[in-house]
């Protein structure tokens, strides 16, 4: 979508302005996108091996027909791979994906390959070669998923199933308002909206490290992100007609009250952590001395 470009003479001066004394972190917690270009080629070799089949014969264009399907539907689900992993990696406490998508695109990669050779070369040595080669060659590029849980030791697997659920919920609100956002062209509120997005993600992340915060969380992981989401929508519609620079205003006051209120909620999780910690310790060290063991103060 095209962006309104600013400046100090341009007739949105407001917000160019408010580009400036925008705070440095405004994008933190900005990421790469996990999809990048050496994902998005593999898509180009199915769509050259069905068109070159289609005057091969009856045969032949029906195995590069499925040999080129096997290679698209690979390229797909290594993209939901790649996807899953950099979730994976950005949490303390995950989940391995529940289907390895990564190594089956690999595989799918090697028959995909397989059957081209075979359509230009019939037997079995020819195919077999390529197909291994190639789905060597897709491990060796991209990796394989995740296979085991990470941080999950001790952790209540049904609290962890209510917290990942009310999570996804919450990134689909935050999806929604991104979606929303972008329609109103506001370079500026786009990244004032990302910057909020970032604080509610450090939320989302508290909560997963320790499931026992959902509770405390919950409004605002649905409530408070549901009634952003629908201001979202409303001031991108107004604001992309009438360009109201009163209600820029009342939107952006909207996300600082927001950001302070998620943060501030991030901040008490944490203390509240911390505090359980101590407890813990305390209750530990009396234990340990009435059952007379020494406890070195100097190691507190």
């Amino acid at each position: 979508m095209a962006q309104r470009y600013g400046g100090k003479y341009s007739p949105n001066e407001a917000a160019s302005q408010s580009e400036k004394v925008s705070p440095s972190g405004a994008y933190k917690g900005a990421t790469v996108d996990p999809v990048g270009a050496r994902s998005n080629v593999l898509f180009v070799p199915p769509i050259v091996l069905a068109a070159t089949s289609i005057n091969e014969g009856a045969i032949g264009m029906g195995l590069g027909l499925v040999g080129a399907g096997a290679l698209l539907l690979g390229a797909w689900l290594l993209r939901g791979g790649l996807t899953a992993e950099a979730a994976y990696n950005s949490r303390k406490v995950s989940r391995r994906p529940a289907f390895p998508r990564k190594i089956a695109a690999a595989l799918l990669a090697g028959v995909g390959v397989g059957i081209a050779a075979f359509a230009n070369e019939p037997g079995l040595v020819a195919p077999i070669i390529f197909g291994a080669a190639a789905a060597a060659l897709h491990l060796g590029a991209f990796g394989i998923d995740p296979l085991k849980d990470k941080g999950m030791e001790g952790i209540d697997t049904f609290q962890q199933d209510r917290v990942a659920r009310a999570v996804d919920e919450a990134e689909t609100h935050l999806a929604a308002m991104r979606d929303a956002i972008t329609r109103s062209g506001d370079r500026a509120m786009i990244a004032r909206v990302e910057r909020f997005q970032a604080t509610a993600k450090d939320l989302f992340r508290t909560v997963e490290d320790d499931p026992r915060d959902l509770t405390s969380a919950r409004k605002y992981l649905s409530v408070y992100l549901i009634g952003a989401r629908d201001a979202t929508i409303k001031f991108a519609d107004v604001y992309a007609r009438t360009q109201d620079a009163k209600a820029r205003i009342d939107y952006e006051s909207l996300l600082d009250d927001l950001e302070q209120n998620f943060s501030a909620r991030t901040r008490k999780l944490l203390l509240d952590d911390r505090s359980d910690l101590t407890v813990e310790i305390d209750v530990l060290r009396d234990r340990l001395q009435r059952e007379g063991v020494r406890i070195d103060r100097d190691m507190k």
